[in-house]
C-alpha cells in the first residue's frame, strides 16, 4: 500500500477523524426514523436471480450490502474505510466486508472467487476517488465481473466528475454501457439530469 495516491474520502477524514462515525449515525438514524435508504439495492435485487454474486464497491457502513445478504444474495462488500467497516460488520452481519483501496482490488489473492454477477457502486463513491485512480477503478469492476454480470454506479453532477469523462473512462476501462438512468427507480437519463445511474457490461 505505501506509495498509494489516497482517495479524497481519505483526505476528508484525515482532515476531520469524526466524519466516519457522524456518517455511520446518520444513517443508523434514517434507518430508525424508518427512511428508505436502500432504493439503490433494490435496484440491484431487481436484475440479479436469487443467490447471486454481488460486490458492493465502496460499501460504507453495509446498507446496500446488507439488504442483498438479507435477501438472499452472496455479497462481498469492500471500503478503504475501517471505521465503516466496522460498522457494516457490527450493523449487518452475514456479507463478507473488506478494507481494501477500489483501485487495489485483489480478490484471488483474498482467497474470494472474482466472478461477481453485480458490481453496485452507490453513494457517490466514484467522485470520492482520487482522480489518478478512477480508470484503475473501473478496470478492476471490468477483471472481477461475471461474463454476463453488471457494474452499476450512481453519482451526482457537480461534484468534480463529468458525466462525460466518466464515461470515457469507463469505456477505456473495458465496459460497455447498456442503459442510463437519473434516479434508482429506473427514471430516464436526460441532458437535464443532475445525478446518473449507469448500467455496464463487460466489453468482451
Amino acid at each position: 500500500m505505501s506509495g498509494r495516491t489516497p482517495s479524497q474520502w481519505e483526505e476528508l477524514t484525515a482532515a476531520d477523524p469524526a466524519h466516519s462515525t457522524w456518517y455511520v449515525e446518520r444513517f443508523r438514524a434514517l434507518a430508525a426514523d424508518g427512511a428508505d435508504i436502500v432504493g439503490e439495492a433494490r435496484l440491484i435485487d431487481a436484475m440479479l436471480a436469487r443467490g447471486s454474486r454481488v460486490l458492493d464497491a465502496g460499501c460504507g457502513p453495509g446498507r446496500t450490502g446488507g439488504y442483498l445478504h438479507r435477501v438472499g444474495h452472496v455479497v462481498v462488500g469492500v471500503d478503504v474505510d475501517p471505521v465503516l467497516i466496522a460498522a457494516a460488520e457490527q450493523d449487518h452481519p452475514g456479507p463478507t466486508w473488506i478494507v481494501e483501496d477500489l483501485a487495489e482490488l485483489d480478490f484471488p489473492g483474498r482467497g474470494i472467487a472474482a466472478d461477481f454477477d453485480a458490481i453496485v457502486c452507490a453513494g457517490n463513491v466514484m467522485t470520492f476517488l482520487a482522480p489518478s485512480t478512477r480508470v484503475a477503478v473501473l478496470t478492476g469492476f471490468a477483471r472481477n465481473l461475471a461474463p454476463n454480470g453488471r457494474v452499476v454506479v450512481g453519482f451526482g453532477a457537480g461534484r468534480g466528475y463529468d458525466f462525460r469523462d466518466f464515461f470515457a473512462d469507463a469505456e477505456t476501462a473495458g465496459l460497455t454501457v447498456d442503459l442510463r438512468l437519473s434516479t434508482w427507480d429506473f427514471r430516464p437519463f436526460t441532458d437535464d439530469s443532475d445525478f446518473l445511474v449507469a448500467v455496464f457490461s463487460r466489453a468482451d
